[in-house]
Formats: structure tokens, C-alpha cells, sequence
């Protein structure tokens, strides 16, 4: 067993971004973040995020809205984030408000925009294998992940637990897309005998949000095993009274794994680290139009 170390590829990833960052001056690539209340834990990613776009030389600026906010108002604002020629990304931080549906909200973006991948253009040229499509975050850390571990995904079968737009239908779209050519299984909470399919993985993704749901017997011997979960467990010995862990028990599960992602230390910094890439991205894109 190996671990695949989440927060060493993601500076990787992110010191390619300072540098490729470096070249475009005077020109600096523009994140626009818009958070709606003051959800405690969309308070934190957001401040991450800023915090890491300065860290390679972006310009990140923040709209806070009250979670009273009108649909109205909300759209008035990302129509001018949309009409800025400054802003080459656009992230509107999820969960929203009740009253706020959340694919009309991402919808308003532009797709040229949309650096987080939640627009159905986005999906759609996924689908349709567009070059330069934007894939969230995530699922493109993931893949990431992947390629810079040395992971084989041609032939291969890689098994996704989950199928929500932000993980598993991405993930599972980028692994079969051509140049990584895996055969893909996507499984969901109503999946019949789904230990019989995850131990066919060579490559296991697990999305589906339950802490230590995959166990041993679930898993191959040598398979590769990426955790995207990120779950709080009650511990009396924290002082914060919780521990992370992820959807893998992975004290049963590495042993047998070939490779796998730790939680923390995993998937989760790449998320930050390929939406610094998706911004980048964005912005050489204009300078070329």
C-alpha cells in the first residue's frame, strides 16, 4: 500500500499555476466568489480559496449577499459579474437558501465562466467531450491525482460509489472520456449487491457521503482506492469533539489497496488547487479571443 498525497500534487498543481500566473502580467486572472449567508462552513472554504488565489498571484474578490437575498437581485449581480471583461471565473458557493434552486443560480453563469463546472453547459460539452470544457473541481483533482500517481486508466475498470453532479457523474464522464478510456461502473444507494461490483475496481471511486462505507471485503487486492468523502465522527479525544475520516474505512481497506487517498490530506486539496487551474485556464482563453 502507497498513499497518494493530496497535498503534495496540489502544490504541484499550484506552483504550475504561479509560474503559467506569472507570464500573463500585467493581465491577472479574477475569481469572483459570491456567498450567500454565513453557512459556517461555506464561511471557510471561501476564505480558503481567496487565501490560495493570493498565494499564486490571482485577484479574488467576494460579494456576501444575506441569505435573504431575492433570485432577483442575486442574478442582477451575476449578469454584471458576466458583462466584467476583469473577471475570468465566476463561483457562486453552495449550499443556497431554500428559495434560491440551485441549477437556475449556477445556470446564470457564463459557461466561459463557469470555473467550478456546475453550469448544464459545462456538463453538456463534458459529455460531448469538448476540448477546454471546465470540469468541477473535484472529480478534476481526481483525475489529476491519477495521471501525476502513475495510475494506468486505459482498459481499466473504475467503479464510482455516488452519482451527484459535483462528484460522481463528473468523475465518471472524465474517466471515460478518450485518452483515459477506462470501462465505468457508476453505483448509487439502491445498487443490488454492490460489494460484488466494487471488488471488480481497479480504480474505486467512493462519493457517497457515508462515513466508513466501504469496508474490506468490499474492496480487491491491488486496487486503487480514491476517497472523496469528507465526514465528521464523534471523538472525545479531540478537542473539537469530532474527527474527519472518509467513506473508506481505511484502516480495513489500505492494506489491500495498491494506492489510496488518506482524509484528510487527500482529494480535498486538489479541489482548491484545480480551481486555481479552471481560473488560469479561463483567462489565457480571453487573452487568446
Amino acid at each position: 500500500m502507497a498513499l497518494i498525497d493530496g497535498n503534495l500534487i496540489a502544490q504541484q498543481v499550484l506552483q504550475e499555476v504561479k509560474t503559467r500566473v506569472a507570464t500573463l502580467a500585467p493581465q491577472v486572472p479574477h475569481v469572483a466568489f459570491v456567498r450567500v449567508g454565513d453557512d459556517p462552513a461555506s464561511v471557510s472554504y471561501v476564505n480558503k480559496k481567496q487565501k490560495t488565489a493570493a498565494e499564486v498571484g490571482m485577484k479574488a474578490s467576494l460579494k456576501l449577499f444575506p441569505d435573504t437575498v431575492s433570485k432577483e437581485e442575486l442574478f442582477a449581480h451575476l449578469d454584471s459579474l458576466n458583462a466584467d471583461d476583469t473577471v475570468h471565473g465566476i463561483l457562486v458557493q453552495a449550499p443556497l437558501p431554500k428559495h434560491l434552486p440551485e441549477t437556475e443560480v449556477f445556470n446564470r453563469i457564463s459557461p466561459d465562466k463557469d470555473v467550478d463546472g456546475f453550469t448544464t453547459a459545462s456538463i453538456g460539452r463534458l459529455v460531448q467531450e469538448v476540448p477546454g470544457a471546465f470540469a468541477a473541481c473535484t472529480p478534476a483533482g481526481i483525475i489529476e491525482m491519477l495521471k501525476r500517481s502513475g495510475v494506468v486508466t486505459a482498459g481499466k475498470h473504475a467503479v464510482v460509489v455516488g452519482r451527484s453532479l459535483i462528484v460522481g457523474k463528473p468523475a465518471a464522464l472524465l474517466l471515460l472520456a478518450k485518452g483515459l478510456d477506462a470501462t465505468v461502473t457508476v453505483c448509487n444507494s439502491r445498487t443490488k449487491d454492490l460489494a460484488a461490483i466494487t471488488r471488480q475496481a481497479d480504480i474505486l471511486v467512493a462519493a457517497i457521503g457515508k462515513p466508513h462505507f466501504i469496508k474490506g471485503d468490499m474492496v480487491s487486492e491491488g486496487a486503487v482506492v480514491i476517497d472523496v468523502g469528507i465526514n465528521r465522527i464523534p471523538d472525545a479525544t479531540k478537542k473539537t469533539g469530532y474527527r474527519l475520516v472518509g467513506d473508506v474505512d481505511f484502516d480495513a481497506v489500505a492494506p489491500k489497496a495498491s494506492l489510496i487517498t488518506p482524509v484528510p490530506g487527500g482529494v480535498g486539496p486538489m479541489t482548491v488547487a484545480m480551481l486555481m487551474k479552471n481560473t488560469l485556464d479561463a483567462c489565457e482563453r480571453t487573452r487568446k479571443k
